[in-house]
């Protein structure tokens, strides 16, 4: 009896340890890191990573930091319940405006990804570079390496800055779209050319 109590409270410690140890590497790296990593560096496995730092997940809801996960990777980062106080202090901008255009744009790349540019346009109907180039400024969107075709087109899918903005872990938890609002993202492109150059529109391809 003694022997299994002493064996249990052996396994708390290491529990306990291992959490806080986790919890000092989250603190320590700032940015995402991967559980396959921390997994490495600690000898332990993958498993048992993700259990732990959805342990501390709970533990944070209600601090001042929280601990999100971000497609098999974990950070810590403010609660954004206290951002605007962080705002006062920091004089910084809360988030980056994003136009309608913008969201359209960012909305085919998260879904369609890994995606060309011509393929972004081919949905919404006009040219994306300014979209496409401000997604990149504000690091929302990333290049994924060229698709192997001629000319070796870029491809683009959503980065962290994506997933943390929009409070999801994994594109995978984004709400399925239907192709009839990827119509809509065709139709409002063609007005949007037509309003601001008449003689520039083309039929909105299909």
């Amino acid at each position: 009896m003694e022997e299994s109590v002493k064996s249990q409270n052996e396994f708390n410690e290491t529990q306990d340890d291992l959490k806080h140890i986790i919890e000092s590497i989250l603190f320590t790296m700032g940015d995402s890191v991967e559980a396959a990593r921390i997994a490495a560096a600690l000898d332990v496995s993958e498993n048992t990573v993700k259990s732990v730092c959805n342990e501390l997940m709970d533990e944070y809801k209600e601090k001042g930091m929280n601990i999100i996960e971000l497609d098999g990777s974990f950070q810590m980062c403010t609660n954004s319940k206290y951002y605007e106080s962080l705002i006062k202090l920091c004089h910084v901008p809360k988030k980056h405006a994003l136009t309608d255009v913008m969201l359209e744009t960012l909305s085919i790349v998260a879904y369609k990804q890994p995606v060309t540019r011509q393929e972004i346009e081919a949905v919404r109907g006009v040219k994306s570079d300014f979209a496409i180039n401000k997604l990149l400024e504000y690091n929302l969107i990333t290049e994924l390496g060229r698709k192997d075709v001629p000319g070796r087109p870029i491809l683009f899918g959503t980065s962290e800055e994506f997933l943390r903005c929009f409070g999801v872990s994994s594109v995978d938890e984004l709400p399925v779209i239907s192709s009839d609002k990827i119509e809509e993202f065709k139709e409002e492109a063609y007005k949007e050319t037509a309003l601001s150059d008449p003689g520039a529109v083309t039929e909105v391809p299909v």
